[in-house]
């Protein structure tokens, strides 16, 4: 069946880094686009980060963009989210999407993984 698995959240400081992998199995990962959604305690889910299914074309919401950069490789289904520079704000549970675009968010999805930004 159709799975979606992050990993690579935790806690990290002010001004630090962290990568998220996604790994992507039970469909043909390099026929989709992907993203990154995240929400926040009390928020909305919300679409940070989208790539097409050949890498072509990135979108980075502006809240991040600067900062967020996300990357595919297709010979191991696997999508990543390089996150630099992190802010309090960014304090999240961070999801992988298959698909582009926030109408994505209700469709295949993995269960997260917890991003914490303090010092």
């Amino acid at each position: 069946q159709v799975q979606l698995v992050e990993s690579g959240g935790g806690l990290a400081q002010p001004g630090g880094s962290l990568r998220l992998s996604c790994a992507a199995s039970g469909f043909t990962f390099s026929s989709f686009a992907m993203s990154w959604a995240r929400q926040a305690p009390g928020k909305g889910l919300e679409w940070v980060s989208g790539i097409w299914h050949d890498g072509s074309v990135t979108f980075v919401a502006d809240f991040v963009k600067g900062r967020f950069t996300i990357s595919r490789d297709n010979v191991n289904n696997l999508v990543y989210l390089q996150m630099n520079n992190l802010k309090p704000e960014d304090t999240a549970q961070y999801i992988c999407v298959r698909g582009w675009g926030s109408r994505s968010l209700n469709g295949t999805r993995g269960k997260g993984t917890q991003v914490t930004v303090s010092s």
